[in-house]
């Protein structure tokens, strides 16, 4: 009897954009707006905390790394509890953390109390991410994978952008415990997550549940014929990548993956520095709260605009020259508010600066993504988040350090530049030859898509 092989792989990268690949990009978005919510939800009511709990900026500073913390043991923790439990069910683990937690931050009484709080929503924050980014990855086509990523992943922005504007109009009359209350809001999505999510399919493969991987391809590929004696396989794994984190490091990837790690690093303190200080840093040149905030809200549509632009450039050329000239042009962008500017060029600078920064995050992701294959794929998006976060945890403190020697403004700015430069380095410097990508040209010079995978590594 014979049995018909369909390659997963190759059925996900060739498939048509249907209804399916619509759910699953709107669940996906939904879920990283509330993740982008509950973490900028600190840079909206810091200058509030540090009247209300007399703290200095250094202390300020501090509060705002406990959730990077967070971040940061979550991502390397729940990246890598994915890859054995599954994409869905460490995504809905990951929303009850931070959700939960973040609600709870709203009855803190004491610095200490809150920075606990912040600390354990931060776990599910940073989990969710690479889970998020990975699910998405293995659903969408290939010729368009970079934008739907970008654009899911512009729920960051988005979901800063809600807490800026509900920031700026709730918390004058009703205090900033409001904002913690609407956090509980993704508790209340949990049941509709677990109905409508689907399960990674190239997970179930892997685990062989054939009849729940049967019934999402014919939503996929509704044209594929599937018998009863169909069996659904995987690219066969290189040897190493059945232990995801040491694999990080074989198969010549080594340098790229510390590449990676560096540019999460900058990429993150300039991301954390600017989310948690930009409204005090306005409102110390003269600015009021609701103006303040307004800075921020511009931040964000940057950020938004830089991931989608991102995105779709990066389909035409490839995520790495694109990443490498946003983040140069960011630096660039942050030098110039550092000097007297028209609010009208203000706003254009702070929203480039934005796409340089968040937008440039959200393509890291996506890179990293598609750098590594399936198996190791959440690990390694896991681990460079994680190190990322390291950078994260350092922004915002160097950055309530910096205001302490209340050095002019252009020194301030200057110093969230920098990383910027070295990220733009390293990203230069990734060796597309060890990715998923570059492994199947050689190994595989006779494909269908090799042109094509030929002319996008190219650059």
């Amino acid at each position: 009897m014979n049995t018909n092989k369909l390659n997963i792989n190759t059925l996900v990268d060739e498939a048509k954009f249907t209804p399916f690949h619509w759910g699953v990009l709107i669940w996906c978005l939904m879920i990283i707006i509330f993740d982008g919510y509950d973490l900028v939800i600190y840079g909206v009511v810091l200058p509030i905390l540090m009247q209300e709990w007399a703290l200095s900026t250094v202390q300020a500073g501090l509060l705002a790394s406990t959730a990077l913390f967070g971040m940061m043991f979550g991502a390397m923790s729940f990246g890598t509890l994915s890859d054995k439990l599954g994409r869905k069910k460490t995504i809905m683990i990951c929303i009850a953390i931070f959700s939960g937690f973040t609600f709870m931050g709203a009855f803190a009484t004491t610095p200490t109390e809150f920075g606990i709080l912040r600390f354990l929503a931060g776990l599910g924050i940073g989990g969710v991410m690479p889970n998020v980014v990975a699910l998405m990855t293995e659903y969408a086509p290939k010729r368009i994978r970079s934008t739907l990523v970008a654009i899911m992943f512009s729920g960051y922005a988005i979901g800063g952008m809600a807490s800026a504007l509900l920031g700026a109009w709730l918390v004058a009359d009703y205090g900033w415990k409001i904002m913690f209350y609407i956090a509980s809001i993704p508790l209340f999505t949990l049941p509709l997550i677990w109905k409508y999510l689907p399960e990674s399919l190239m997970f179930l493969t892997k685990k062989g549940e054939t009849e729940k991987t049967r019934i999402i391809v014919k939503k996929i590929a509704p044209e594929q014929e599937i018998g009863p004696q169909t069996a659904f396989v995987l690219n066969e794994p290189t040897v190493g990548d059945d232990a995801p984190l040491r694999a990080l490091f074989q198969q010549g990837r080594m340098f790229s993956t510390l590449m990676f790690w560096a540019a999460f690093f900058m990429c993150l303190l300039m991301v954390y520095a600017l989310g948690s200080w930009l409204p005090k840093l306005m409102i110390q040149a003269g600015y009021s709260l609701g103006a303040s905030l307004m800075f921020l809200f511009a931040l964000n549509i940057g950020g938004m605009i830089g991931a989608i632009g991102g995105g779709v450039l990066a389909d035409k050329f490839h995520l790495k020259p694109v990443l490498s000239t946003m983040f140069t042009v960011g630096a660039i962008a942050l030098i110039l508010l550092g000097f007297n500017s028209p609010q009208a060029v203000l706003y254009i600078l702070i929203a480039i600066a934005g796409a340089a920064t968040i937008g440039s995050q959200i393509l890291l992701y996506t890179f990293v993504a598609q750098f590594y294959p399936a198996a190791v794929r959440s690990t390694g998006m896991g681990w460079a988040s994680g190190i990322g976060r390291i950078g994260a945890i350092v922004g915002p403190v160097l950055t309530g350090t910096l205001l302490t020697f209340e050095l002019p403004h252009q020194m301030n700015f200057l110093a969230i530049a920098i990383p910027g430069i070295i990220a733009a380095i390293a990203i230069y410097l990734v060796n597309l030859k060890a990715s998923v990508d570059g492994a199947k040209q050689q190994s595989q010079p006779n494909m269908l898509n090799k042109t094509n995978t030929a002319k996008n590594l190219a650059s």
